[in-house]
């Protein structure tokens, strides 16, 4: 048996923009995906904290530092910008491996999407 467990997630990040013409997916500041340890490709889970959506799409790297977080395709309908966001991702893992696992969690500063020292 294996379970589904957090590995990553992004807490609190502002949306800086919604494309509505693009492929599909979600630009992450590459600087937030390092930290949490997202991958570009991997599949990610969105919510919403304005209006309760909650979605998945695939991560893909926007500019370091840059602090963009980029809803793309269909996901651009689900969000405004200035919405607060929650990114996170999940591995599976088996009981044994999930006993000892630490999801890597960020508290970004939601204002600017940049990594603060806690």
């Amino acid at each position: 048996m294996t379970l589904e467990i957090l590995k990553s997630k992004i807490h609190r990040v502002s949306v800086t923009e919604a494309r509505l013409d693009y492929i599909g997916s979600i630009t992450i500041d590459r600087d937030l995906m390092d930290a949490a340890g997202i991958f570009p490709g991997e599949r990610v889970y969105i919510v919403d904290n304005n209006n309760g959506e909650r979605f998945d799409t695939y991560a893909i790297e926007g500019p370091r530092g840059s602090g963009v977080i980029c809803l793309n395709g269909a996901a651009a309908r689900k969000v405004q910008v200035g919405d607060v966001v929650i990114i996170m991702s999940y591995a599976q893992m088996t009981p044994e491996e999930a006993a000892t696992f630490t999801p890597k969690v960020i508290f970004p500063d939601t204002l600017t999407n940049r990594l603060v020292e806690l």
